[in-house]
């Protein structure tokens, strides 16, 4: 016979019943809801932390897959053009890959022969130069006492013969070594996106269906127009300046135009602090092998150059295609030079830019126009990545979109009269 519970006594599903209560009352309240958000971001933090980990374990191929895109994006209107003049995809790549190897090899070679041909004028120069100058710091308006500089040359020659830039040495060997691996593997990627970039596209997209596809195809398609139109424009840009300024030092009779030109054309790629450093540079072999006067014209070249640049050209060739505030670029330039140093700092602008543009596809949360307390719109209506595609491209966005809606609805059709 079963004794019945007294008054003190719960049946073991009563008793649980308020502990679960108030296990969940501590999570329903602003405190729990704190700890629960806190732990999905620590979550979100350790997989993001794994992902940048794994990357940073295969730099070198995320390095050639990147730099891949970026010249896939600008050189891929050229193999278009010769597709549609009746070339074979396989045949207009060829072309596409054969031109940047003669345009990088003439580049290469031109260095090359221009340091062999200049460099007992450059060293001749460099040293009498060097004599000048200690001569001004001497009888200058500020002399300076010679006997730190010549300890800091001292410091330096030590350096120079010590195990320490042996060390240093084998370590640019090994760092040249991936480079050189790094190159060879760009270019296998980037002849397979220019040849085959389109189907893979294609196959990615067929996994989604609907509004993930078209925004998808969207992003894609803006990825594409930034980065290939960062890398013409800045091309272009980059082009003018070193042509300028390469012909200014030729006319000075500096030693290595030719290369300093070079820098200059690689210096433009890196916004901002590229062109000021390369120029800086011009100016100190002016002054070392030229004179003072020599260095002042240079300068001048380069400040006209950049000023030329500034207003004129960016404007004219760039047009809208990063629509980045000069801080931002700063910022990005910053973050991608301590992550991934000079190939960092010219990736990260223009990632930055598709970055921005992917955003603006797949939210719809910015509130555009003028606001009654906000004011005006600093984000203009040319800047907006749904001002960009064409006309055909929207439509082709607008088709994607509500494709799947269409086949769900007529695939209920077809079952409904299935059913009569």
């Amino acid at each position: 016979m079963t004794t019945p519970p007294g008054p003190d006594e719960q049946p073991s599903g009563a008793r649980t019943a308020p502990a679960r209560e108030g296990a969940g009352a501590y999570w329903s309240d602003g405190l729990g809801r704190a700890g629960s958000r806190c732990a999905q971001l620590l979550l979100v933090a350790a997989v993001v932390v794994g992902l940048v980990w794994l990357l940073l374990r295969v730099s070198v191929v995320v390095l050639a897959a990147l730099v891949a895109l970026i010249l896939a994006s600008a050189v891929y209107p050229l193999v278009g053009w010769l597709v549609s003049r009746g070339w074979s995809r396989l045949l207009a790549t060829g072309a596409a890959l054969f031109a940047i190897f003669i345009l990088l090899g003439g580049l290469v070679t031109g260095i090359v022969l221009a340091v062999r041909n200049q460099w007992a004028e450059l060293s001749t120069s460099a040293v009498a130069g060097w004599e000048e100058l200690q001569g001004f710091l001497m009888t200058g308006p500020l002399p300076i006492d010679t006997a730190a500089v010549d300890a800091a040359v001292q410091w330096v020659t030590d350096f120079v013969t010590s195990g320490t830039f042996l060390g240093g040495a084998l370590s640019g060997i090994s760092a040249a070594t991936g480079f050189v691996t790094g190159a060879m593997l760009m270019m296998v990627i980037l002849f397979f996106f220019l040849k085959d970039g389109p189907k893979m596209w294609n196959f990615t997209l067929r996994w989604f269906h609907g509004k993930t596809r078209a925004q998808l195809a969207e992003s894609g398609e803006r990825t594409i127009q930034v980065l290939g139109g960062y890398v013409r424009g800045t091309a272009i840009i980059a082009a003018v300046d070193a042509v300028f300024i390469g012909v200014a030092l030729a006319v000075l009779r500096v030693p290595l135009a030719l290369p300093l030109a070079v820098i200059v054309f690689v210096g433009a790629f890196v916004p901002i602090v590229g062109a000021t450093v390369a120029g800086i540079l011009a100016a100190l072999v002016a002054l070392v092998t030229a004179g003072p006067v020599v260095a002042l014209i240079v300068i001048a070249v380069v400040v006209v150059v950049n000023q030329l640049e500034g207003d004129l050209l960016q404007p004219l060739v760039m047009g809208r295609a990063l629509s980045l505030h000069a801080l931002v670029v700063l910022l990005a330039l910053a973050v991608g030079t301590i992550v991934g140093g000079i190939f960092g700092a010219i990736l990260a602008v223009p990632l930055t830019a598709v970055a921005w543009s992917v955003i603006q596809v797949w939210t719809d949360a910015y509130q555009t126009g003028d606001d009654p307390v906000l004011g005006e719109d600093p984000l203009s209506s040319g800047d907006r990545t749904g001002s960009k595609p064409s006309i055909a491209q929207r439509w082709n966005h607008r088709r994607t979109r509500h494709q799947h809606e269409r086949e769900q609805t007529l695939a209920s059709r077809d079952a409904e009269r299935q059913q009569d």
